[in-house]
Protein backbone atom coordinates (compact mmCIF):
# COMPACT_ATOMS: atom_id res chain seq x y z
CA UNK A 1 0.00 0.00 0.00
CA UNK A 2 1.45 3.81 -0.78
CA UNK A 3 0.67 6.71 0.31
CA UNK A 4 1.22 9.76 -1.80
CA UNK A 5 0.85 13.38 -0.87
CA UNK A 6 0.62 15.17 -3.08
CA UNK A 7 -2.53 14.33 -6.20
CA UNK A 8 -3.21 13.37 -10.02
CA UNK A 9 -0.80 12.75 -12.56
CA UNK A 10 1.56 10.70 -9.84
CA UNK A 11 -1.10 8.80 -8.44
CA UNK A 12 -1.99 7.72 -11.49
CA UNK A 13 1.95 6.46 -12.52
CA UNK A 14 1.87 5.11 -9.51
CA UNK A 15 -1.06 2.50 -9.43
CA UNK A 16 0.30 0.64 -11.55
CA UNK A 17 2.98 -0.51 -9.03
CA UNK A 18 0.76 -0.44 -5.74
CA UNK A 19 -2.08 -2.40 -5.06
CA UNK A 20 -3.94 0.73 -3.18
CA UNK A 21 -2.68 4.58 -3.78
CA UNK A 22 -4.15 6.81 -1.41
CA UNK A 23 -3.05 10.42 -1.98
CA UNK A 24 -3.87 13.43 -0.35
CA UNK A 25 -4.19 17.10 -1.78
CA UNK A 26 -4.54 20.49 0.39
CA UNK A 27 -6.37 22.23 -2.65
CA UNK A 28 -10.10 20.94 -2.32
CA UNK A 29 -10.64 21.35 -5.98
CA UNK A 30 -7.84 20.15 -7.16
CA UNK A 31 -8.28 17.36 -5.03
CA UNK A 32 -12.00 16.63 -6.24
CA UNK A 33 -10.57 17.13 -9.77
CA UNK A 34 -8.21 14.68 -9.56
CA UNK A 35 -10.54 12.30 -7.88
CA UNK A 36 -13.10 12.74 -10.99
CA UNK A 37 -10.59 12.13 -13.66
CA UNK A 38 -9.01 9.46 -12.27
CA UNK A 39 -12.26 7.72 -11.60
CA UNK A 40 -13.15 8.44 -14.68
CA UNK A 41 -10.11 7.19 -16.72
CA UNK A 42 -10.22 3.66 -14.48
CA UNK A 43 -7.71 3.86 -11.49
CA UNK A 44 -9.90 2.35 -9.05
CA UNK A 45 -6.97 1.44 -7.24
CA UNK A 46 -6.50 4.95 -6.33
CA UNK A 47 -8.35 6.51 -3.17
CA UNK A 48 -8.02 10.45 -3.49
CA UNK A 49 -8.42 12.67 0.37
CA UNK A 50 -8.21 16.62 0.85
CA UNK A 51 -6.36 17.78 4.20
CA UNK A 52 -3.42 18.01 5.70
CA UNK A 53 -1.08 15.83 4.04
CA UNK A 54 1.44 16.91 6.31
CA UNK A 55 -0.15 14.79 8.64
CA UNK A 56 -0.64 11.82 6.08
CA UNK A 57 -3.85 9.71 5.97
CA UNK A 58 -3.78 7.52 9.34
CA UNK A 59 -6.95 6.01 8.93
CA UNK A 60 -5.05 3.53 6.10
CA UNK A 61 -1.59 3.05 7.29
CA UNK A 62 0.76 1.55 8.07
CA UNK A 63 2.10 2.08 4.50
CA UNK A 64 4.69 0.24 2.43
CA UNK A 65 5.67 3.32 0.54
CA UNK A 66 5.00 7.13 1.25
CA UNK A 67 6.04 9.61 -1.11
CA UNK A 68 6.40 13.48 -0.53
CA UNK A 69 6.00 15.70 -3.41
CA UNK A 70 6.41 18.87 -1.34
CA UNK A 71 9.37 20.13 0.61
CA UNK A 72 9.18 19.61 4.42
CA UNK A 73 11.01 22.21 7.26
CA UNK A 74 11.86 18.72 9.02
CA UNK A 75 10.70 14.92 8.90
CA UNK A 76 7.08 15.12 9.71
CA UNK A 77 6.88 12.88 12.43
CA UNK A 78 3.10 11.80 11.61
CA UNK A 79 4.12 10.32 8.51
CA UNK A 80 7.22 8.57 9.52
CA UNK A 81 4.90 7.03 12.12
CA UNK A 82 2.35 5.35 9.75
CA UNK A 83 4.95 3.63 7.75
CA UNK A 84 5.15 -0.63 8.41
CA UNK A 85 8.28 -1.92 9.31
CA UNK A 86 10.23 -1.97 6.33
CA UNK A 87 8.44 1.00 4.79
CA UNK A 88 10.31 3.51 3.40
CA UNK A 89 9.23 7.47 2.80
CA UNK A 90 11.09 9.10 0.33
CA UNK A 91 10.98 13.32 0.73
CA UNK A 92 12.71 16.53 -0.09
CA UNK A 93 13.48 17.99 3.40
CA UNK A 94 14.79 21.56 3.96
CA UNK A 95 18.77 21.74 4.31
CA UNK A 96 19.16 25.43 4.55
CA UNK A 97 15.82 26.70 4.12
CA UNK A 98 12.69 26.66 1.45
CA UNK A 99 14.46 26.23 -2.09
CA UNK A 100 17.45 24.32 -0.65
CA UNK A 101 16.24 20.56 0.02
CA UNK A 102 17.66 16.85 0.39
CA UNK A 103 15.93 14.35 -0.87
CA UNK A 104 15.79 11.70 2.23
CA UNK A 105 14.34 8.22 1.56
CA UNK A 106 13.78 7.09 5.47
CA UNK A 107 13.21 3.54 6.22
CA UNK A 108 11.50 2.60 8.84
CA UNK A 109 13.53 -0.81 11.10
CA UNK A 110 11.32 -0.94 14.25
CA UNK A 111 8.74 0.45 16.44
CA UNK A 112 11.17 3.31 16.84
CA UNK A 113 14.48 2.68 14.52
CA UNK A 114 14.32 4.70 11.16
CA UNK A 115 17.18 4.21 9.00
CA UNK A 116 17.98 8.00 6.74
CA UNK A 117 19.89 7.98 3.45
CA UNK A 118 20.33 11.52 1.84
CA UNK A 119 19.53 10.89 -2.31
CA UNK A 120 20.29 14.31 -3.65
CA UNK A 121 19.93 18.47 -3.39
CA UNK A 122 16.26 18.86 -5.16
CA UNK A 123 14.15 21.90 -5.38
CA UNK A 124 10.29 21.59 -4.19
CA UNK A 125 7.37 23.62 -3.62
CA UNK A 126 6.28 23.57 0.06
CA UNK A 127 4.47 21.38 2.39
CA UNK A 128 1.71 23.40 4.08
CA UNK A 129 0.02 21.91 7.20
CA UNK A 130 0.39 21.30 10.55
CA UNK A 131 3.78 19.25 10.35
CA UNK A 132 4.68 21.06 6.82
CA UNK A 133 5.10 25.34 6.38
CA UNK A 134 2.37 27.88 7.43
CA UNK A 135 -0.01 28.41 4.49
CA UNK A 136 0.65 32.32 5.28
CA UNK A 137 4.38 31.53 4.31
Amino acid sequence: MLALIGCGYAAAVLSGMAEKVYTIETIAPLGEEAKQRLQELGYGNVHVGIGDGSIGWKEHAPYDAIIVACAAPDLPKSLTEQLAINGKLVIPVSKTGLGHEELLKITRISETEYRKEFILDVRFVPLVGKEGYSSNG
